[in-house]
C-alpha cells in the first residue's frame, strides 16, 4: 500500500527537485527519535596485535592437535 501512494507522489512531482524532497520527506527519521548510533572509528586492533592474536591462536590449535 506504501509503495502504491509513494509512486502516486512520485507521478504528480513537477520536477526531479521535487520527487527529491518527497523522498527526503517520506524517508527522513521521525522528529524525536534519538540520533543514529555511530560506530567508532579506529577502535580496531592493530595489525600487530591481530597477528600476535593469530599467532597465538596457531600455537594453542598445535598443542590441541587440531591442524587445518
Amino acid at each position: 500500500m506504501l509503495n502504491a501512494a509513494e509512486a502516486q507522489m512520485y507521478q504528480v512531482a513537477a520536477d526531479d527537485a521535487e520527487r527529491a524532497r518527497i523522498q527526503a520527506k517520506l524517508y527522513a527519521a521521525p522528529k524525536g527519535a534519538p540520533a543514529a548510533r555511530q560506530v567508532p572509528r579506529g577502535g580496531g586492533a592493530s595489525r600487530a596485535e591481530a597477528e600476535a592474536l593469530m599467532a597465538r591462536m596457531e600455537a594453542e590449535d598445535a598443542a590441541f592437535g587440531s591442524g587445518r
